[in-house]
């Protein structure tokens, strides 16, 4: 009971965050009723017609079903590995830099890749899609070169998602890796220096394997999201352009134009119940085969 009573400022300080995630992730789960009932707003949801898994057959019994699934697992496995690279070279990069020259990165050298990911986003998007006036047409052209009406070229597209996704994502991941790599002790590099190692093999033999539960924990995540996609990148900049749908068209592009078109609330509520018993299930198969390699490295 002394126990309790000493530890009850602790739980005082942790009563907003429990309050919040309450009811801001667990109440909401109550409406996962929605994708088994066909919801009819006169009468609101919970008295609205159950009807089982039929909200689930517009999203597997649709021609585009096998087109989307795929669309949205490759985009999202080519992400998760360009995305872990550039990000890890950057972050070596910065903190090989900083252990050279002995000087400080500043919080703001260290947010620079986020910033200035968010502004060649919407650059590179402008430069790619702006048509016969865009900036990489007119380099094109100046070079020489055939211009490209990008908007009636899907062949080109998996390569523009990739790379625009890349610079969106390659600061934060950045910033998450090079935390990690400023916590290594640097009297480990100091006594590789004295035995002769190498800076590749600093990096391979230290840098790497220090970090390893940072690069695991952060690809388990990716893996959660695997049948989820950027809505803003794969609607927004291909601006549902009809030649592009077929290398375009995601789940979650495709279950809004369903309910911009149906306004089925039900549908879109079995697709986003799918989406996330596959992630759940995906992650507990990633974490399981990580305890079969590296069990300290497993999130449980």
């Amino acid at each position: 009971m002394k126990r309790i009573k000493k530890a009850i400022p602790i739980y005082v300080m942790l009563l907003p965050g429990f309050i919040y995630i309450l009811i801001n992730n667990y109440l909401p789960m109550g409406g996962l009723v929605m994708a088994f009932k066909n919801i009819k707003w006169n009468v609101g949801i919970w008295k609205s017609d159950w009807v089982g898994f039929d909200n689930f057959e517009y999203l597997f019994k649709t021609p585009d079903a096998l087109n989307i699934t795929r669309n949205t697992i490759l985009y999202n496995i080519a992400f998760i590995i360009v995305n872990l690279i550039v990000a890890l070279l950057y972050a070596i990069m910065l903190s090989e830099i900083r252990r050279k020259l002995f000087v400080k990165v500043y919080q703001t050298v260290i947010m620079l890749p986020f910033m200035i990911s968010m502004v060649i986003v919407s650059y590179l998007a402008y430069a790619f899609l702006a048509g016969d006036t865009g900036l990489l047409n007119g380099v094109l052209e100046a070079v020489g070169l055939p211009t490209v009406s990008w908007y009636t070229e899907p062949k080109y597209w998996p390569f523009i998602l990739v790379i625009v996704n890349c610079w969106k994502g390659v600061g934060y991941g950045t910033v998450v890796y090079l935390s990690s790599i400023l916590g290594v002790d640097p009297e480990l590099y100091e006594a590789a220096s004295v035995d002769g190692i190498n800076e590749i093999q600093k990096i391979r033999y230290i840098t790497l394997p220090m970090i390893k539960p940072t690069i695991i924990t952060m690809v388990m995540l990716s893996i959660g999201r695997i049948f989820y996609s950027d809505f803003g990148l794969f609607y927004q900049v291909p601006m549902a352009s009809g030649p592009l749908m077929n290398v375009t068209n995601t789940i979650d592009t495709y279950v809004y134009q369903g309910l911009i078109k149906l306004g089925d609330v039900g549908m879109s509520s079995a697709a986003g119940f799918y989406q996330s018993m596959v992630g759940f299930t995906l992650i507990l198969l990633a974490n399981w085969l990580t305890t079969k390699y590296s069990k300290e490295n497993a999130l449980f």
